[in-house]
């Protein structure tokens, strides 16, 4: 059996923000040394912060010193997450164009992360893309709990596809799905992946987490449906501090691993993530998650070990 895979993906490093949210604060020096190895791998894309609360999210406090660092790599494209048109008017006065928001697919998830109802969240949609339009930017709205809610249960897909086809009248350029408790699994990956699509007339990115080991099951049905945009974190580090058991991402490392081996096209140098990973490692004081992390790449041979009889 073949698989109908493509020849390149494109994926979005999202270790800086959602990898980091669940952690303790980690110092400036130590985030802009994570950010400089991250760059070393030739990622193309990276989520760099979050203009949000600070009370709500402490290690996203100094979104607008890290904003102030990343003119120093130029060539990578940076976004950062928002939750309100105010945090939006914040990001772009720090210099980013490219912001991601949120809105949930359930009303009970949405009131723990931003304590408004889900409708009431996709209408904010509009004045947010009508101030990234404004400066020349882009507005990508990640779905979240885009399969299952942990306070209302699974979300009925029609709901996610009501709410993806929404965002995009409202002036969404981009859209991805968020398994944000790492429920879902590939046939449930393809269908409603399908189902955005053709209702919202934009290609489609996600963001899976492993917290159940589907993680990388789901990315390869999601690929093999025409998805190219896939986010991840080094270290498999992250979660949602307002979903109950959202646990981390899929691990950059692997994701790069399974897809190069497989023949897709990254452009990320998989020795340089697990450099980047050792550093996470080290900042956030805990072993991670990663099997790769802990295994290393490929294995080198180790060359064939002779019988020697006395």
């Amino acid at each position: 059996m073949s698989l109908d895979l493509p020849p390149a993906v494109d994926i979005r490093e999202v270790g800086l923000r959602d990898g980091l949210q669940l952690e303790r604060p980690i110092g400036l020096d130590a985030k802009l040394a994570i950010i400089a190895a991250l760059v070393a791998t030739g990622v193309r894309r990276i989520e760099a912060t979050a203009f949000v609360s600070p009370r709500a999210v402490p290690a996203m406090a100094d979104c607008d010193q890290v904003a102030a660092q990343l003119h120093r790599w130029p060539h990578v494209l940076w976004s950062a997450l928002v939750a309100s048109p105010n945090g939006a008017r914040r990001a772009l006065d720090a210099g980013f164009t490219e912001l991601e928001y949120v809105v949930s697919a359930a009303d009970g998830h949405s009131l723990a992360n931003v304590g408004r109802t889900s409708d009431d969240a996709l209408a904010l949609t509009a004045p947010i893309a009508e101030l990234v339009h404004q400066r020349g930017g882009h507005c990508e709205v990640i779905v979240a709990v885009a399969w299952d809610c942990p306070f209302d249960g699974p979300t009925p897909p029609a709901r996610t596809v009501e709410i993806a086809r929404r965002a995009t009248e409202l002036g969404a350029d981009r859209l991805a799905l968020g398994d944000t408790i790492g429920t879902t699994t590939p046939r449930r990956v393809v269908d409603l992946v399908q189902a955005v699509r053709s209702a919202a007339g934009l290609d489609v990115g996600v963001h899976f987490h492993d917290t159940r080991g589907t993680g990388q099951a789901n990315v390869l049905a999601a690929v093999q449906a025409g998805v190219t945009q896939i986010d991840a974190s080094v270290g498999g580090l992250g979660g949602c501090p307002f979903a109950p058991g959202a646990s981390g991402n899929i691990a950059t490392e692997e994701l790069v691993y399974m897809l190069q081996e497989s023949g897709v096209n990254t452009g990320i140098d998989l020795d340089a993530v697990l450099v980047a990973a050792g550093l996470v490692e080290q900042a956030v004081g805990h072993p991670l998650a990663s099997s790769l992390h802990r295994a290393g790449g490929r294995p080198k041979p180790l060359g064939r070990v002779g019988l020697h009889l006395p």
